[in-house]
């Protein structure tokens, strides 16, 4: 078993979480929301739980500019030098490389967990378990290695992992293909199949193997960082970086990296996990009442409604009556009332429009 002082952990908290609008909005996106009411927000619980198996020092964040202020405010113990602030909104697969960078200059025998900070863990201790075994899975071997779930439904709104060889290691598999986002159709093909697993977009490997990796796929980017690896400071590193970011690629680390090596293995995981990153998958992933309707963390008198989700903001009562199959949420200065079905398309389209007729304001 690898040291714990060798076990790093990447949070990925720069997202915009369009695709929970109007309750997330650009100021203020749903990782720095306590959107069930929990007394935690997303990012608060991501961090706590990994606060658990991996020492603190060692837990890094990258975020956007503007989320500097409500990641210091909600997460004053972590130090500034571990939070990696980049000066426009990218893709996952720079944040991904400018981390494992920064990592590696700490600990060339570093290991990482790289993680979205938007996820519900149901069973944490099943969980740490996984991570643990995961880290000392890439400690020995040179790859890198995602987190899948069974599925439960037939989720269209989810990455998915076919699985292939199965390795030597038990409950671990190559990696066979990845697929984003399929239809309903291809999405209940896939849980028949038993074949797919739902990607969490949690993926581990030891640094040295990943920017190896990210060499061979984001090779002018890593550069231009490997050139001033032995001449600057923390400091000197964040303004350069802070100079060149917008020359950087914008990709995800599934496509930009994991979907073109042919080294990924897959950790058939049961911990319980839910992407809260749409409507539709809150909707899905929750407790419902006796009529099928989701109310979060809101004040609402319903009759003869069901197969809704409702988020409205804290003093508001909502009356509904006769509504089946809707999202009804609400922040500020917008209300959003559209079909459940096929929201996460819907919504899109409406940010677009809100924001070319209204302004940033209301996105």
């Amino acid at each position: 078993m690898t040291s714990s002082n060798n076990k790093y952990c990447l949070i990925l908290a720069g997202g915009k979480g369009r695709r929970l609008w109007p309750v997330s909005r650009d100021k203020r996106p749903k990782q720095f929301i306590d959107f069930f009411g929990t007394g935690r927000t997303q990012l608060q619980q991501t961090f706590d739980r990994f606060l658990k198996i991996i020492p603190q020092e060692n837990i890094f964040i990258n975020t956007s500019e503007p989320y500097l202020d409500q990641i210091r405010e909600q997460l004053p113990e972590v130090e500034l030098e571990n939070i990696m602030v980049e000066p426009i909104h990218r893709n996952t697969a720079p944040s991904v490389a400018w981390g494992a960078f920064r990592i590696g200059r700490i600990n060339p025998d570093a290991t990482l967990i790289v993680t979205p900070s938007d996820q519900n863990i149901f069973n944490e201790d099943a969980f740490d378990k996984n991570v643990m075994d995961g880290l000392d899975f890439v400690a020995r071997n040179d790859c890198l290695l995602t987190m899948g779930i069974k599925p439960t439904r037939a989720e269209p709104g989810y990455g998915y992992i076919q699985e292939g060889a199965l390795s030597e290691i038990n409950g671990i598999s190559k990696v066979k293909a990845f697929t984003e986002k399929p239809n309903r159709e291809f999405a209940k093909m896939f849980m028949e199949s038993g074949e797919w697993y739902w990607n969490t977009g949690l993926f581990l490997s030891n640094v040295h193997y990943l920017i190896e990796c990210l060499y061979k796929f984001l090779p002018d980017f890593l550069r231009k960082l490997k050139s001033k690896q032995n001449e600057v400071t923390i400091e000197e590193e964040n303004e350069f970086v802070r100079q060149n970011f917008p020359s950087f690629p914008n990709i995800s680390i599934d496509y930009g990296v994991l979907e073109k090596s042919d080294n990924v293995f897959l950790m058939k995981c049961n911990f319980g996990w839910a992407d809260f990153g749409t409507w539709h998958g809150i909707y899905e992933a929750v407790a419902r009442n006796h009529e099928d309707n989701v109310v979060i963390d809101s004040n609402v008198m319903l009759e003869n409604s069901k197969n809704n989700i409702i988020k409205l903001s804290g003093g508001k009562l909502a009356v509904i009556n006769g509504l089946e199959g809707f999202i009804v949420a609400e922040e500020d200065n917008v209300l959003l009332i559209c079909r459940k079905e096929d929201s996460s398309a819907l919504i899109r389209k409406y940010i677009n429009e809100v924001q070319m007729k209204h302004g940033d304001n209301f996105v």
